[in-house]
């Protein structure tokens, strides 16, 4: 005669709550609950909560019809296998951000929009913002390429930054920026809209890309400069194409080519990085099918409202006055909203 096993919540129904949660722990190595509201996971989370309280009819079914435990147990091991499962992807996906690792180097990347010389003009302003926020943080600041308007402003710049939690404090940044206020050469006075691109690059000390050299194509040139006998006269400056992706790298601040390279290069891995990331994003979007933000660089995230005197992150859906303020980089408010509890979880989100 086979003696069936006892059903492992019934055991610790006689045993006392003890034994139900230390078996609850040798069983999962996170708790799900604790995950309920990252829109990353909660829609895993809504169904483990679903197969619980199946569980939970399957104890009290045998409590009250102790001839229908075969079928409970049944039924309970169906359960137990759907629930590891779920909490093996919800670990996979919070894990990934647990053990992300927190670089202390970033590459800032500002490009001007749609708005002509205007929106050149904002990302210049854009740049200078964020430049004066890492000045206030006693980070270092670098330029490693910039191309100017004929007005004035960027068409696009690099700037290196490193200090203290730079990328984990600027991680939200990147996205569409919007301004709305009256352009000094508007002679009208009506109210323009401009927009500037930010990507915020984590540059690692250790990538997880490997990049294969036969897929770049190298092309070196004489860096400008303020002036003086050696200006222009070695071949310093260093463009990186990476063939397979299109994506196209320079940096000319280092005095050497090789340096140069060697910086070109650790941005090309961070900005192949970025992209896989994004790419995982979104296949996890798809999964999930529901519509969430990816912070895709296309989606507007901010806008800069001058004659309202208001900025308005559309993501957490709050506003802040005093626009000259943050232009001038006071923006720690801002960042430390968009990184609090759950909203940092759920920052991407752009409804």
């Amino acid at each position: 005669m086979t003696t069936l096993r006892p059903l492992p919540l019934l055991e610790a129904s006689k045993s006392g709550k003890g034994l139900y949660f230390r078996l609850m722990a040798e069983r999962q190595r996170i708790n799900p609950e604790d995950y309920a509201d990252d829109r990353r996971v909660s829609y895993l989370v809504d169904e483990w909560k679903r197969l619980s309280r199946a569980e939970r009819d399957a104890r009290e079914l045998v409590e009250v019809d102790p001839s229908m435990h075969d079928l409970a147990q049944k039924e309970f091991d169906e359960i137990e296998a759907q629930k590891d499962a779920l909490v093996e992807k919800i670990e996979a996906i919070v894990g990934k951000e647990g053990e992300r690792e927190w670089p202390d180097e970033i590459v800032l990347e500002i490009r001007a929009g749609v708005g002509g010389e205007e929106a050149s003009l904002f990302a210049e302003e854009l740049a200078q913002m964020y430049l004066k926020y890492a000045e206030s943080r006693g980070w270092s600041r670098k330029t490693l390429s910039e191309s100017r308007a004929t007005l004035g402003g960027f068409k696009e710049a690099q700037f290196e930054i490193k200090g203290e939690n730079c990328y984990r404090e600027l991680r939200y940044e990147t996205g569409v920026h919007r301004v709305q206020r009256v352009p000094a050469t508007e002679k009208a006075g009506r109210i323009h809209t401009s927009t500037a691109s930010v990507a915020i690059l984590p540059i690692y000390k250790r990538t997880k890309i490997d990049i294969n050299p036969a897929d770049l194509a190298v092309e070196t040139s004489r860096a400008g400069g303020a002036g003086g006998q050696n200006v222009n006269k070695v071949e310093t400056a260093v463009r990186i194409i990476h063939k397979p992706t299109g994506i196209d790298v320079r940096c000319t601040s280092e005095r050497s080519q090789a340096q140069n390279r060697e910086k070109a290069l650790k941005l090309l891995a961070s900005k192949l990085q970025q992209m896989r990331d994004e790419e995982e994003d979104r296949q996890r979007a798809a999964d999930r099918k529901a519509q969430i933000g990816t912070g895709d660089r296309s989606e507007k995230i901010r806008t800069y409202n001058f004659p309202q005197d208001r900025v308005t992150d559309h993501r957490v859906k709050e506003s802040w006055s005093n626009v000259p303020k943050i232009m001038a980089g006071s923006i720690g408010e801002i960042l430390s909203t968009l990184s609090a509890g759950e909203q940092g979880k759920n920052v991407a989100t752009n409804e």
